[in-house]
């Protein structure tokens, strides 16, 4: 394992006509009520939203008497189908939807952020991330209408020299830039490949008593300096990229980088498989917000937290093992819904490099 300064860090790696499917990037699909998720008024879940199915519950409704949104009252029934109406109404009563959610049509603007950090000359030099931002970039701009003057790529190789430096500063405002004048059924991306890590919890809120971070290309500087943080915690993420997101917009993460599992810090993490897993990873301060952020957030990470997340080499290039599987992936095939794609990563990376890639969200993602 890695060190920088005085923390551990590990060597990165280097609803489609049913509501149930959303695809990457797609638009907002037609419920299985035939209405779009994002219409309705809010009101109490009720039986009658499952009306032509069987109740897995007759006469003991697990979500009875909850405000939801419409997104999240047309899931259900998604959700009695698939046997998870327990999980839900187990994190709906811990953590519920807020209560404006709604999905993003992608229809409105298209803002990118795409940070590769080698830390070229450091001692835990990477070789492969610069690479995987500028090939990112490359992919937004091919696949899915995004303009090369709408993306911030942030880099420290020697082809860099007109990108901003991915200090902590210039990383900050780069999500701010991101993030800012953001509107309904806008599509924003961030992509970050580099160092990750964990550092104990100052605030005691993290249940495992950690903080996931990343590192900026001036961390060591930062901490030989001791003038204030030098890595960036997931409580910062939290707050730079999703705390703020109106309703409607739509924010796609990408994080290839070492326990980077909940490095988000976003509620609705799930298997491989859909289920929603146990609460275990949900942190004290998730729960004292009183419920998840208007925001269309999805979060792809390349390992759990307790895993370390590769950089390799494809024909003959450093790339960062997940960056590579999902522009991959996606090259494949466009119209994968989140889990399938989820899959898809999983069954790359997990022979190949024993990295579990992981979802999860500021809603449900089934």
């Amino acid at each position: 394992m890695a060190q920088l300064g005085q923390q551990a860090l590990s060597s990165h790696p280097s609803h489609d006509g049913k509501l149930h499917k959303r695809s990457f990037f797609g638009g907002l699909a037609q419920s299985a009520l035939g209405h779009s998720l994002s219409q309705g008024q809010n009101q109490p879940y009720s039986q009658h939203a499952l009306s032509n199915t069987q109740s897995q519950h007759p006469g003991n409704d697990p979500l009875a008497g909850m405000h939801l949104p419409p997104a999240t009252r047309a899931l259900l029934h998604y959700a009695q189908e698939k046997g998870i109406l327990d999980d839900l109404a187990r994190y709906f009563k811990v953590i519920p939807p807020h209560p404006n959610f709604c999905y993003s049509r992608c229809t409105g603007r298209k803002k990118a952020v795409c940070i590769g950090i080698n830390y070229v000359g450091q001692r835990d030099e990477l070789k492969g991330c610069a690479n995987d931002a500028r090939n990112m970039r490359d992919f937004l701009i091919k696949n899915y209408g995004f303009k090369d003057q709408d993306i911030l790529l942030l880099i420290d190789d020697s082809h860099g020299r007109g990108s901003p430096r991915p200090t902590r500063k210039e990383m900050f405002h780069a999500m701010g830039w991101l993030v800012s004048n953001a509107q309904p059924h806008d599509s924003l991306f961030f992509h970050y490949s580099g160092h990750g890590g964990q550092s104990p919890d100052a605030s005691g809120k993290e249940v495992d008593g950690m903080d996931e971070v990343i590192f900026p290309v001036d961390y060591n500087e930062n901490s030989r300096r001791d003038d204030g943080p030098a890595d960036i915690i997931d409580d910062e993420l939290h707050e730079a990229l999703v705390h703020d997101l109106p309703a409607g917009v739509r924010l796609t993460a990408v994080f290839d980088s070492c326990h980077s599992g909940t490095v988000l810090d976003l509620p609705y993490l799930h298997s491989a498989h859909g289920r929603l897993r146990s609460m275990g990873h949900v942190s004290k301060r998730a729960k004292e917000r009183g419920g998840a952020d208007a925001g269309d957030v999805i979060c792809f990470a390349a390992c759990r937290d307790d895993e370390k997340s590769a950089d390799t080499r494809e024909g003959g290039v450093p790339v960062g093992a997940m960056s590579y599987a999902f522009i991959q992936a996606l090259e494949r095939n466009r119209n994968q819904t989140y889990e399938e794609l989820l899959q898809h990563l999983r069954a790359t990376l997990i022979p190949k490099y024993h990295q579990k890639a992981q979802i999860s969200g500021t809603h449900p993602v089934v």
